[in-house]
């Protein structure tokens, strides 16, 4: 049985048409309702689609963690996930499953980049979709080219593993695939086709606010994974330069028999903030550890 999942906030405009067009090509259509203030969640039920709704917009992470958990009650043997304004074609979903059916991957993504199709995009999107993918695939250690695409298809074994994550926003795609490498998870990509035209326009989130998120979950990422490196370092280099201020302002004291303010002022700060990098650094370290090893032990 295939499932396929939709997050939808306020998407009245385009809901019907990819839900009729889904139901094509899945036994089940679940639509995640996520606050919208429109007729999204009324049009979904009218087409037969089951309708899980949120109080309140809860962000795309939040919806697919709810869509996950449902959908993952029905027994499935594949899950789908897509997005709901019609930028990807439901008509694909044949060729997005068939790797799970065939037992060649546990994790499918539906690929702008491997047809080439993000190029129809604006010279924005192109560039800021190309330095999110190169700074995703160091930060999950991951191969995947198209690493933001939301047409995904997982197996129950995929979708048990990466329905618990953090992110409740646009940073949730980045950490499945952390997931998926850190519980070696197999992860291929086919050829998707992205409709851009007229989405732009109607995108309810301005592209700077959802690249800020994308960078904070990589930073998140990379932070959690190297702590001694990329907060312990800059944490001594921190308190070195808190140090070598600190001998500048006492040699000026000698000297001249005065204290100057800013250069005392500097000293501190960077020892502060070394200080509290420092032993942020160490206490993540200690936590990763522990984290590990009880994992290995059960």
């Amino acid at each position: 049985m295939i499932i396929a999942g939709i997050p939808a906030y306020n998407e009245e405009k385009a809901i019907a048409r990819v839900i009729l067009q889904t139901q094509k090509h899945v036994d089940i259509v679940i639509v995640c309702d996520d606050g919208s203030t429109d007729l999204t969640a009324e049009i979904a039920e009218k087409l037969g689609a089951t309708v899980v709704r949120h109080e309140k917009n809860m962000g795309k992470g939040f919806a697919l963690k709810t869509l996950f958990a449902h959908a993952l009650k029905l027994n499935p043997t594949v899950i789908v996930t897509l997005d709901a304004d019609g930028q990807h074609d439901p008509s694909e979903i044949g060729n997005l499953v068939k790797p799970i059916i065939n037992g060649e991957a546990d994790v499918v993504i539906g690929s702008r980049f491997v047809s080439e199709s993000a190029l129809e995009a604006s010279l924005y999107r192109k560039i800021g979709l190309r330095a999110i993918n190169w700074l995703a695939r160091h930060a999950t250690k991951s191969e995947v080219m198209d690493t933001q695409s939301g047409f995904r298809a997982y197996s129950p074994k995929a979708a048990k593993t990466m329905a618990v994550f953090e992110s409740n926003g646009y940073g949730v795609e980045l950490e499945q695939l952390a997931k998926a490498t850190e519980n070696g998870l197999k992860v291929v990509e086919v050829p998707a086709t992205v409709r851009y035209k007229g989405l732009e326009k109607t995108s309810k989130r301005h592209p700077l606010s959802q690249g800020r998120e994308l960078i904070s979950t990589i930073l998140r990422l990379v932070v959690e994974e190297r702590p001694l490196v990329f907060l312990g370092m800059p944490g001594v280099v921190s308190l070195l330069a808190g140090a070598l201020f600190g001998l500048w302002m006492l040699q000026i004291y000698a000297l001249e028999g005065r204290i100057v303010t800013n250069i005392a002022l500097a000293s501190i700060a960077f020892i502060l903030i070394g200080f509290f990098m420092v032993s942020t650094a160490i206490t993540l370290y200690a936590l990763i550890r522990l984290i590990a090893k009880t994992k290995n032990s059960t």
